[in-house]
This record gives C-alpha cells, structure tokens and sequence, in this order.
C-alpha cells in the first residue's frame, strides 16, 4: 500500500508544447538507445578501461551530427559535447573527436561567462547552462551488475532529444546544455578527477538518474572514504621470547574489535566496513606488520570528517595497547561525498515522470538504510544536482548483484531508459525556460550552505 506521495513541484516549467515536442523525440530515439543499452551490457568495461564505451556513444553522437571530445578533463575515457545556447549541435564542444590538452571545452565555461551557481552581480539573469551526466563503467565479474549501461543512455537519449529540438527551433532550447560521459564512479571518484580538471566550471545546474528497485525523487546516497591502517611492531620467536615481540596483528585485532564496539556509538547512517589484509606469515613469528583496509561512511559531510578522526583515534589506541607504531592513508582515490539534493529540480523530475506513468516516492517512505555512494555527491556540493532513481527491477534485486545485471538489459529497463531520458531532459528544459524556477533552484544551494573545497575538506 502506497504510503506517502510526492508534492510535485510549484514552479510552472517550459511551455506544453515543448514538453510534447520534446517526449515524442525520446519516443522516437527510443529504439537506438535500447541497442547501444544491449551493446553496453554485451561488453561490460570497469574503472578508467571504459574504451569500448566511451567510443560507442561518441559515435552515437557523430552520427547526429554532434561533435563530442573523448579524452577530456584529464580521463582518457571521459566525454564532453555541447548544445544549445547559440552553439551549434555540429561544432559540439567546439573541438575535434579527440581531445588534445585533457581539459576539453573549458576556455567557454570560464569564470567570465556568466554563469555558475555562485556567480554574484549580475545586471541581469542569464539563461542557465545545465550538464547531463551519463556513467558507463562495470563492476568486476559481474558486468553492470549497477545497471550504468541504463545510466549511459538515459543521459545520451536526453541530451540528443534536447540537441534535436535546438535544431529545429534554438529559441526551444535557450541555454547551453553539456553532456558530460563520466567513467570510474564504481569503486572510484572519476567525477571528482573530472571536477578538478574543470568539468563542472560554469554550470548552474547537474542532473543524472540512477536505475533502482523503486522510483524514488531522492534517497539518501551516503559519502565515503577510504583508509589503510598499517601497524608496525618487532619479530620475536614466538615460544622462546614473545615478550621480545610487538605483535603487529594483536594491534590490527584490537582496533578491528574497537571499530565493532564504536558502532554502538555512531549514528544509524554512519557504515564501517573492515578487512585485516596481513597479519604474518608463520604462527612462530610474532608479526612486525599488519594491514587493515576500511571503507567510512555517512550521511553528511560534517559526519564524515567526525567518524574519520575516531577512526583515527581507535587506530592509534589499538596501537598504543600492543606497543606498535601506527600509520595512516587515507583516500587512495578521493572520498566521495554524501549527495545534497536540489528539491526545486526535483519536483519538475517528478511531474515528468508522471507524465510517464510514474510516481516517485519522497524521501524517506523506503529505508533510508538501504544507503550506498556515488562520486555525485562531490558535484552535488559544487554547483545544485538531482539524483533520482528509477525502477528497472522488483525492489528485492539489489545493485552490485548478478540480478541486477540482468535487470539492466530487461523490458523495465528499456522502459526505465526512455522514461528516465525524458525525466533528465524536461527537468533541463523547465530550469531555462522558468526564471522563478532557476532562481529557486540558486537560492535552495545557497541556503543550503552554497558549494564547498571538496578537494580541501578532509585536510
């Protein structure tokens, strides 16, 4: 029984006949989605090796006549493209099929061009530049058991809707619009590379939809770091003189039970997840050195930095009890945030998605518990996002598992592909078209404490 309903959203978007115009483009593009949707799953590439698929949807791309960068913002597997906004849809980013300098179309999304959702001063509002996001790495041995080949083409098909409405009217589509191919979010910060390298310079607004077992306008998607503890005592023999030890394993014991104990003391969001990857060799050898790796999550960013400093601080007790030194590294690849979710964009989501038949669940009706991460979160505190999910498979197939691999190629998911598509390229449209809207959409991210040093924040 449905317990709870969205409220939908006050703002009155872009125009009717747009939005027909703009739904029976999906409609019609629906079916070359669905293929490079198959071609994507038959051909499942993992973090930063996305070559196949990268070239798959710049081809896509080329034959509308778009021209899209491939190698851009320091990822050999990311892609950048442009529409919109007096730019037309064959010069794309303005750039050849590939990118020379990794930074793509940066030089026209500068800190002078008026955009960018911390801009202040203006004489007077300019329309809105918003990128489209689409992901398309796997996950080892498993394929797209987290369903991105969905996530590729729900991007693409908005983008290339919104790319053939420019063409026949550019007042339709009155701002620049960027798609933006994203690699390595599993496992990895591809986003966060790709921030730093100037991605996310001078847009006013993101959006990307993820597959799930529900429709949900928002769910709680937690931030994450990384850690490896390593301890490092003295050998003995350990019979004839243990007392001659510092047992390296007893300090990596300790601070994994510590860990368990903390939990008592950590809110219900917060995660900790724990491995021992050494701990000695010979059961005679009293172990100089042990290693642990842990994943730290929660709901916010400030929760997050207080869980990482008692991490710290169990480390160094455990270390402290066994008589060993103690190191720290955090981040191998940079943490990922927890995602802050812009609600002006999200209620137009939901009126689209209604459009589809759809009705998405507010925040907060399905557990918040059920709480993963994504490398978004890092975009969503840099300029206002949306992450909405959309079913593609019955609520009890979770992502990461092989079922869900296979709902990703299924009749839900081709469903959930065009619908998402259209969701992504409405929501587009109704922020540059409705100034009331886009100013909602500004406001909310600064009252919600506007963007923050995602580089800087954990320092």
């Amino acid at each position: 029984m449905r317990t709870a309903t969205h409220p939908g959203s006050e703002f009155d978007g872009a125009p009717a006949p747009l939005h027909d115009r703009l739904e029976s483009l999906i409609d019609a593009g629906a079916a070359e989605m669905t293929t490079l949707m198959l071609d994507l799953a038959e051909h499942p590439e993992v973090a930063f090796e996305e070559h196949r698929s990268a070239r798959a949807i710049v081809d896509v791309l080329a034959a509308h006549g778009i021209e899209a960068q491939l190698g851009v913002h320091g990822l050999d597997t990311a892609i950048r493209a442009e529409i919109g906004g007096g730019v037309p849809s064959s010069a794309g980013a303005g750039g050849t099929s590939e990118a020379d300098d990794g930074h793509g179309a940066d030089d026209s999304h500068g800190a002078d061009d008026g955009h960018g959702a911390g801009d202040a001063g203006r004489d007077e509002p300019s329309t809105p530049t918003l990128a489209i996001l689409s992901e398309y790495d796997s996950l080892p041995g498993i394929g797209h058991g987290c369903g991105h080949n969905v996530i590729a083409v729900m991007g693409l098909g908005a983008f290339l809707a919104l790319a053939q409405l420019a063409e026949e009217d550019p007042s339709a589509v009155p701002g620049k619009v960027v798609f933006l191919g994203t690699p390595a979010e599993e496992g990895h910060t591809g986003k966060e590379y790709m921030a730093r390298e100037g991605a996310f310079d001078g847009l006013d607004a993101v959006v990307m939809a993820h597959p799930y077992g529900y429709d949900l306008a928002d769910q709680v998607w937690l931030g994450r770091r990384t850690l490896t503890v390593e301890y490092h005592g003295a050998t003995a023999h350990a019979s004839a003189q243990p007392y001659m030890g510092r047992n390296a394993l007893d300090a990596a014991s300790l601070m994994y039970q510590g860990i368990g104990l903390m939990r008592q003391q950590t809110p219900p969001s917060d995660r900790i997840h724990a491995v021992i990857r050494e701990g000695g060799e010979r059961a005679s050898v009293v172990p100089d050195y042990a290693k642990l790796d842990l994943y730290a999550r929660s709901q916010a960013p400030e929760t997050l930095r207080d869980l990482s400093r008692r991490l710290e601080d169990v480390a160094r007790g455990a270390a402290m009890m066994a008589g060993c030194a103690v190191t720290f590294t955090w981040d191998h690849h940079p943490p990922s945030l927890p995602l802050r979710t812009n609600a002006a964009m999200t209620g137009r989501w939901v009126q689209a998605q209604r459009r589809r038949g759809r009705d998405p669940l507010p925040l907060g009706v399905v557990s918040t518990t059920l709480a993963a991460s994504t490398d978004f979160g890092n975009v969503s505190f840099r300029v206002p996002g949306i992450h909405p999910v959309i079913k593609i498979a019955p609520h009890e197939v979770a992502l990461h598992t092989r079922e869900f691999a296979t709902a990703a190629v299924s009749e839900l998911a081709r469903s959930a592909a065009a619908d998402g598509a259209y969701g992504l390229a409405a929501t587009v449209l109704d922020v540059q078209h409705d100034v009331r809207l886009a100013e909602a959409v500004a406001a909310e991210f600064t009252a919600a404490g506007g963007a923050i040093d995602v580089p800087s924040y954990f320092d």
